[in-house]
């Protein structure tokens, strides 16, 4: 008999118990919004798991996912699970040239794409990956060549017969806890990615420890839009279908306010770029309103500061000030959270951190955001605030099972049955994080206040982490920089921003020779990188490099300094690495010119 706490398991016993009766989850077609109910969710899933075994995928082969979230990215995601397979996750917006190096390092054997554009970067690089053996596209338009390339539903069609029903049974039956469930690649600092290993039971501990401590009720709803490669997304999603709670999917992000409105959902996980862009969408309406408007909006903000800062510290309000709330939330509160659907009852976030200015402005206008901590490594939550138990500008406490102190150099640990199997092929990386004792070495440098919440309070490991929640090796952009020919030294920079900036520091020597056969005044440093010939130049270098990253890495805006980094001025080490800190001192206000509007 299959076992519940693992994915498969946990599917498929909600499946006996909801049937026909329950919807699972929503789908946006033209018409509007399609319900598929448990029942269907399973027949998708059998068709899709059978049509694996009929391919030939057998158990711990390798099924890679390049699509964006969508229903479909879930069913092939449990089908592979059920039938003792592993999932391999690769983000649409990747490179052919990333893609390859994690379809390779993995060894998967069948990639699942989404359309003609994630199938066009496999055919750039498909003669260097002949492990795969087939291709599967969501997009019925695709042309397939049978043998090799199949559309979804051709695969779905492979697995109607039940020839495999045995089979697939025999396999979900045989799925333990500790079985490898996933490899997720984390973007490397200074060489390639690695492959996290995360089992059945590292995800269903989160599941379980989630479903304690986060209060879930039958008439909610989630909407669902980031990526499912991340690795948050995906443990809400198993968190949704234990519950079970239908699911959502949001069209893109492009439509997401919409979609909100039209789903209504009580629930959401997001990452804090998606607050700052409702945050400067709420202060935008307000600015551009009438005195009257103006004034209305920040005498509603205001008491609804005072009400928050009482509800956090378990105090009631006076009667007075009550009475002033009910009136601003009927003239303000109520009209925001309509723009959400009007029935969001708060939501999660995670992925990178939360400004706590952020957190406390939602949650004067009736907007609770509860902010959690983990990695990708920890599958991935280590610590979370809870509606019951929160404190802005924490990321919570520790979630149930999960160990955590604070080692004497200042770093978090933690141990628990989250923690990673290890790196796959990775045994050295592996050792460096993870201890015989179990414990994980996070890179990140905490504390706990008095009352148990943690605080980050500082990043020991120099990968970025964006405001979408994307992380980004800035070592591997910077070393594409510096093969340009003008650049000698470059810092990319972008923690907890929308998008990334570069310091570029130019080779002189060259740039000064250009400008004199271009005619131009080089009289000193500063001019010459001020004049805008210098930029286009550099602009084009930029644009050269922002060729060869994925669209979360990319270089948005750069600035030229006069002056390089040096150990003299303190912004390099004596080992010649950046000190990012140091650069971010010296150059304050020229990265903060970069994030103006």
């Amino acid at each position: 008999m299959a076992r519940s706490d693992t994915i498969g398991g946990m599917f498929f016993e909600n499946t006996k118990r909801f049937g026909k009766g329950r919807v699972c989850q929503l789908e946006r077609y033209k018409e509007g919004w399609h319900e598929h109910t448990w029942a269907d969710v399973n027949t998708f899933v059998r068709e899709i798991a059978k049509g694996f075994i009929e391919l030939g995928v057998g158990e711990g082969d390798r099924v890679a996912i390049m699509a964006e979230t969508c229903p479909q990215w879930s069913w092939i995601d449990v089908a592979t699970a059920s039938i003792r397979g592993v999932i391999v996750t690769i983000y649409p917006t990747s490179t052919a040239a990333q893609m390859a190096y994690i379809l390779r390092d993995s060894g998967a054997t069948v990639l699942v794409a989404s359309g003609p554009a994630e199938l066009t970067k496999f055919q750039e690089v498909a003669d260097s990956l002949p492990q795969i053996k087939h291709v599967v596209v969501f997009d019925t338009n695709v042309d397939s060549r049978g043998e090799t390339t199949h559309t979804l539903d051709e695969l779905r069609a492979r697995g109607r017969p039940g020839d495999h029903d045995e089979t697939l049974e025999a396999r979900l039956d045989a799925v333990e806890p500790d079985d490898l469930l996933t490899l997720i690649y984390t973007a490397g600092t200074t060489g390639d990615p690695k492959g996290v290993m995360l089992t059945h039971g590292n995800l269903m501990s989160n599941v379980n420890a989630t479903l304690q401590l986060i209060p879930l009720k039958d008439d909610d709803v989630a909407l669902s839009f980031l990526p499912l490669s991340h690795t948050l997304e995906r443990m809400a999603h198993y968190t949704f279908l234990r519950r079970p709670i239908p699911i959502a999917y949001a069209e893109d992000i492009s439509r997401l306010v919409q979609n909100m409105q039209e789903i209504r959902p009580t629930l959401m996980v997001a990452v804090p770029r998606i607050y700052e862009k409702i945050y400067t969408r709420i202060l935008d309406s307000i600015e551009s309103g009438s005195r009257f408007r103006k004034d209305t909006f920040e005498w509603a903000l205001n008491i609804g500061r005072q009400v928050s800062a009482l509800k956090l510290n378990g105090r009631p309000n006076p009667l007075v000030l009550h009475m002033q709330y009910k009136i601003a939330k009927k003239m303000v509160f109520d009209k925001l959270a309509e723009r959400m659907g009007g029935r969001l009852r708060f939501f999660m976030s995670g992925g990178a951190p939360l400004a706590k200015e952020l957190a406390e402005f939602f949650h004067a206008v009736g907007i609770l955001i509860c902010e959690g901590y983990g990695l990708t490594e920890t599958s991935p939550v280590i610590t979370t605030n809870t509606p019951e138990v929160l404190r802005f500008g924490t990321v919570g406490k520790p979630i149930p099972g999960a160990e955590v102190r604070i080692a004497d150099d200042g770093e978090i640990l933690t141990r628990g049955p989250h923690v990673m199997r290890g790196y796959y092929n990775s045994p050295e990386a592996t050792r460096v994080v993870l201890d015989d004792d179990g414990w994980l070495r996070t890179g990140d440098i905490g504390e706990f206040d008095a009352d148990g919440f943690l605080k980050i309070t500082d990043r020991k490991k120099d990968i970025i982490v964006t405001a979408s929640g994307k992380n980004v090796a800035p070592q591997n952009i910077e070393n594409l920089l510096k093969m340009e020919n003008y650049i000698e030294q470059s810092c990319v920079l972008g923690d907890n921003r929308s998008f990334l900036v570069a310091l570029l520091v130019p080779s002189f020597a060259a740039l000064e020779e250009w400008a004199v056969e271009a005619g131009l005044p080089h009289d000193d440093r500063q001019t010459l990188v001020a004049l805008p010939e210098t930029q286009a130049l550099f602009q084009k270098a930029v644009d050269h490099v922002n060729g060869q990253l994925a669209r979360h890495e990319a270089i948005e805006k750069f600035a030229l300094l006069s002056e390089e980094f040096s150990v003299d001025n303190d912004m390099l080490t004596p080992t010649m690495e950046i000190k990012r800190k140091e650069v971010m001192r010296k150059n304050e206000k020229l990265i903060a010119s970069l994030y103006a509007k």
